[in-house]
């Protein structure tokens, strides 16, 4: 108790960045040139600074900044306290530029969101003082490694305003360019799963690339997520090609009832991260037996331990578990992965971004994915340290870049005008 007396947070510091971001196509448009985070810094009154990485978006920015006032004063071991305060002091909001994909645009979330950006820190300021990573305040690993998957998209070769040269990978339409990016993919990182972001192309392109990767990587898992972008009939009639090819079939159609409707015919599990994105979705998912798999965010769900609750519910109720993914840098791909080695039911590799990002904000650079897994760090805490001078060129990027809510519609009518992001498309 009098190390809690004793040991008392100072401040909470933001810091937004931007980063590089390929023009990679989804069923909302295309993404901007630059991703937005924000860098969450807690810092303890004997000078130890305890990180996070959460979004960046303006809506975000304005949680977190009605936040400060809340955890000066707590422990960083009042986690319980800490949430009582977001939840009783952060307003939910709405934008017209959240994204139905991306649940973590969603302003109804601020206080979940915020949970888990403070959660995260005050955890890494935790393992710092008890010399303990934060797999081991969340009861211990079942893996030492954990599993990632190959993440494609299609994408064109640069952005269409051209801000920094072209990435790499070059363009991604047809179905050979695909397989060369997996192939790619595997032959740096070792991913032993591939899944593809549709709702892009007409559903017949999108299922042919997936007969292209299924003959190229024959017994390797496949995933296809449309995200919500095909129609319930058009969902329906994909179901018997896609049987024969995928791991899971991953948000084709919109809505819990929707879902629970293309269940009936489908052989595949569903999986999601658009129509259980909270508890209550989560119960009337089960009322109506939508899905059987939840893909998880602990950015978006409140934090590392609610999503150990949901694990746990999902096991209870025999539905399988991973992660979703975003844009995104080291210190969330670290944090992802010392809770997913605590996840003992987590059967599935893990969605990441990461290998799309090319910059980083913490010392050593790029965390290594090696035979597609990331290992779980040793270190106290969650075993990273801010770059400083990464930091201040990420933040100047940020105020530079003009971007301060994602807009992957408007990205889109650069290239075509007539664009409307109408869902579902197909």
């Amino acid at each position: 108790m009098s190390q809690r007396r004793d040991w008392t947070i100072r401040e909470l510091r933001v810091t937004p960045i931007a980063f590089r971001d390929p023009p990679l196509l989804n069923a909302s448009g295309i993404h901007e040139p630059w991703a937005l985070r924000a860098i969450v810094e807690v810092e303890a009154s004997d000078g130890r600074v305890g990180l996070s990485e959460t979004y960046g978006d303006q809506t975000m920015l304005d949680a977190l900044e009605a936040a400060k006032p809340l955890v000066p004063g707590l422990s960083p071991f009042d986690l319980n306290l800490m949430e009582q305060r977001v939840k009783s002091g952060i307003k939910a909001t709405r934008s017209s530029t959240e994204l139905e994909l991306a649940p973590g645009s969603h302003g109804a979330k601020n206080a979940s969101k915020v949970t888990s950006a403070l959660e995260v820190a005050m955890l890494d300021l935790q393992g710092q003082r008890l010399n303990a990573p934060v797999a081991d305040l969340l009861g211990g690993t079942v893996r030492d490694a954990v599993p990632y998957s190959a993440y494609l998209f299609f994408k064109h070769a640069e952005h269409v305003d051209k801000p920094y040269p072209p990435d790499v990978w070059g363009e991604g339409i047809s179905p050979e360019q695909m397989v060369a990016q997996a192939r790619r993919f595997i032959e740096l990182y070792g991913f032993q799963s591939i899944k593809v972001k549709g709702g892009v192309f007409e559903p017949k392109h999108e299922i042919e690339t997936m007969r292209a990767l299924r003959k190229a990587f024959p017994g390797t898992p496949l995933r296809l997520d449309p995200n919500a972008n095909w129609s319930l009939k058009t969902s329906i009639e994909a179901a018997p090609a896609l049987d024969e090819l995928l791991e899971y079939y991953e948000d084709p159609t919109p809505g819990l009832e929707g879902m629970a409707e293309l269940a009936k015919h489908t052989k595949l599990p569903l999986a999601t991260n658009m129509v259980v994105t909270t508890f209550d979705e989560l119960k009337r998912s089960l009322q109506l037996g939508s899905v059987k798999v939840v893909l998880s965010d602990h950015h978006y769900w409140g934090g590392l331990r609610a999503t150990q609750q949901l694990a746990r519910i999902c096991d209870l109720y025999g539905l399988g578990i991973s992660m979703h993914s975003n844009s995104h840098l080291g210190i969330s791909l670290l944090a992802m992965t010392h809770l997913a080695a605590c996840v003992p039911n987590l059967t599935y590799a893990c969605d990441t971004h990461y290998p799309w990002q090319e910059e980083e904000v913490i010392v050593g650079g790029r965390v290594p994915i090696e035979g597609g897994t990331v290992a779980v760090p040793r270190k106290p805490g969650l075993g990273v340290e801010l770059d400083r001078k990464a930091l201040a060129t990420l933040h100047a990027q940020y105020l530079a870049c003009g971007i301060r809510t994602r807009n992957d519609v408007a990205q889109m009518r650069k290239l075509d005008p007539t664009f409307s992001g109408k869902q579902p498309r197909f």
